[in-house]
């Protein structure tokens, strides 16, 4: 357990965005765990089952208590979306100057402190693509939405998250100077 909870809890939180509701999540996780313990201890791949566990469940909590299918409904034609095809795909990578002079934990921080920003229909599967590195296909089975949904939603995570990290970055250069 030791070994692993702070995995099992970043994955919770990232998805949940609720420290207390992750640590209801991770706890859930290792019971489940325990449930497993003869065939998990001598098991080599124990941490990618956890993990495995922790976005299922994640993904569950936020199904049942946050009436995720309204945030994750189909998009409609009429929107807006049409237009996405002829929109430049935007990097998720910051320049390589962004994070220059921030340690690894700050800039962890930050990047947390951004993903706690977006909304959720757009964390989650930013999240399950580039931090747990789902396919989109599973990424869009797994919501229950379609494959363009998907795509949509993380091409415009990456623009929002880009910006606040921005903005984060202006604040840390005006703090630090």
């Amino acid at each position: 357990m030791r070994a692993y909870q702070d995995m099992v809890y970043s994955t919770a939180v990232r998805l949940v965005k609720n420290e207390a509701q992750a640590e209801d999540i991770s706890q859930d996780v290792f019971l489940k765990a325990h449930e497993h313990f003869d065939t998990l201890s001598t098991s080599p791949t124990a941490g990618g089952w956890l993990k495995t566990v922790a976005t299922n469940l994640s993904l569950n909590h936020l199904s049942r208590y946050r009436n995720r299918w309204r945030f994750f409904s189909e998009f409609r034609r009429d929107d807006g979306a049409g237009a996405e095809a002829n929109e430049p795909e935007i990097e998720f990578a910051a320049p390589d100057t962004f994070f220059a002079g921030v340690d690894a934990d700050e800039r962890r921080m930050l990047v947390e402190e951004a993903l706690g920003k977006l909304p959720e229909h757009q964390r989650v599967p930013l999240v399950l693509y580039h931090f747990e590195d789902l396919p989109y296909d599973e990424i869009a089975r797994k919501l229950g939405v379609s494959l363009a949904k998907v795509k949509t939603d993380i091409l415009r995570a990456r623009a929002a998250l880009a910006q606040i990290l921005a903005r984060s970055g202006t604040r840390h250069e005006t703090f630090s100077a």
